[in-house]
């Protein structure tokens, strides 16, 4: 095993032409990456504010067919934009192993811009302003961020919870009301820190909604938008959740809930699972799993000492562990072999052709991270005939460079049609992108 393109593309997110040979020590580098400032992103040029994305929104939905043709025109180019930006910032970071794991935690507290149409320009804000400053910090303050911004309020519905004996359902009893809404509860319990074997019932799922009632959206109606407590629709009263009485204290109620929930031991054991899962292998060694948890509940979540325990697993550099590339990794690792500083926009497109188009997954668990998700005939077939694309539309490289960023065993073919000129350049580029050893990392 070549410990340095492991470190470039299990930790990274792939080698770009002869880095191999400039790394150094591949385990100091990637704890480099994690000292200084969080991988904070600016806004790209021309992005809208949160409360344009909304002024745009209602837009689509009011006018003649021009204005609200232009209007949305107006949102994808908003999420285009976003989207652009965060796959440039991928494929040319010189801290590619903080942005894989700026990748994991929004896609591990993920929202979709599938799923509703206001979404879709606030995703890339999300992952600005929730995922990025926190990547390296307190995972409680990292969900928090997610559970008060308006992709997330909107994605599981939150913003429009009402608590059924709270002053708003009691002044408008006669009239429709959408009511107690538990899906953001659930989602926080089972997908974002316990986890479905976590030990919470039911009855906890209940009570944790009516806790969230009340966090809502401020600036629908015009002005700032962001988070903002509703004591209106707020359900009163103390509840108890997991065993713990949390009492009536507004806003705080739900913190310290949240807060809780983010240091129980079932979740450190549930994000060090999807961790070594992603780092590691599909199955997660159990050993490496507690090794994780165990600094995930000392250092009560400290994300910067995790993502250092996670670089001294011996399981993560053994040979006879691999992970297969996603879409977004493969995509991502043929940009950084190839150089590219300025993706096109056309593949964003051709990510939604792969099935992994950024921001949208199905569901609210994310994207799956195993082989058997993504490793489909169809997949390697649509990989294949896009390997093809990129080369004929954007490269201009010699095959021979990709050798260096492809760990190729002893007596491999791959090696020698990437050295024979008798085959025309575009077709050895591709043959290297498309070849099962370009699939792993």
């Amino acid at each position: 095993m070549d410990a340095t393109l492991h470190a470039l593309n299990r930790f990274g997110l792939g080698a770009r032409a002869g880095e191999a040979r400039t790394l150094g020590d591949p385990r100091g580098w990637l704890r480099a990456q994690l000292t200084g400032a969080f991988p904070l992103l600016e806004p790209p040029a021309g992005a809208s504010t949160l409360e344009e994305a909304v002024a745009g929104f209602r837009a689509a939905g009011q006018g003649d067919r021009q204005a609200r043709q232009q209007a949305r025109r107006r949102l994808v180019e908003i999420a285009g934009g976003e989207a652009r930006a965060a796959l440039t910032e991928r494929a040319t970071s010189d801290r590619p192993f903080v942005e894989r794991l700026v990748a994991f935690w929004s896609n591990h507290l993920c929202v979709s811009a599938s799923a509703k149409v206001l979404v879709a320009p606030m995703a890339g804000s999300y992952e600005r302003d929730v995922i990025r400053p926190y990547v390296l910090g307190r995972f409680e303050e990292m969900v928090l961020a997610s559970a008060k911004h308006p992709a997330m309020l909107v994605y599981l519905d939150n913003f429009q919870s009402i608590g059924p004996g709270s002053r708003a359902a009691t002044r408008a009893r006669r009239r429709l009301q959408r009511g107690l809404n538990e899906n953001y509860a659930r989602e926080l319990l089972e997908l974002h820190t316990l986890g479905v074997n976590g030990g919470y019932t039911q009855a906890d799922v209940l009570e944790l909604a009516k806790i969230l009632t009340g966090w809502t959206i401020g600036g629908l109606d015009g002005g700032p938008l962001g988070f903002t407590f509703d004591p209106q629709r707020h359900e009163p009263g103390a509840r108890t959740v997991l065993g713990t009485k949390y009492a009536d204290e507004g806003v705080e109620q739900g913190e310290r809930a949240i807060r809780d929930f983010c240091r129980h031991p079932a979740t450190a054991t549930f994000v060090a699972t999807k961790l070594v899962a992603h780092f590691v292998a599909d199955d997660s060694p159990a050993a490496a799993v507690e090794r994780i948890a165990a600094v995930f509940r000392k250092t009560n979540g400290d994300l910067r000492e995790v993502s250092r325990a996670l670089i001294d697993l011996p399981e993560a550099w053994s040979a006879e562990t691999r992970k297969f590339r996603t879409p977004q990794d493969w995509l991502v690792a043929v940009l950084r072999a190839f150089g590219a500083t300025s993706p096109d926009f056309r593949l964003l497109n051709a990510l939604r052709q792969l099935r992994h188009p950024l921001w949208s997954p199905q569901a609210p668990k994310g994207f799956g991270d195993t082989t058997q998700e993504w490793a489909d005939p169809d997949s390697l077939l649509n990989r294949a005939e896009l390997a093809r694309t990129i080369v004929r539309r954007a490269v201009r490289q010699d095959a021979g460079d990709l050798a260096s960023v492809i760990e190729i065993p002893p007596g491999d073919p791959l090696r020698s049609v990437l050295a024979d000129r008798a085959i025309p350049t575009a077709d050895r580029l591709a043959l290297a992108i498309a070849s099962p050893l370009f699939q792993w990392r």
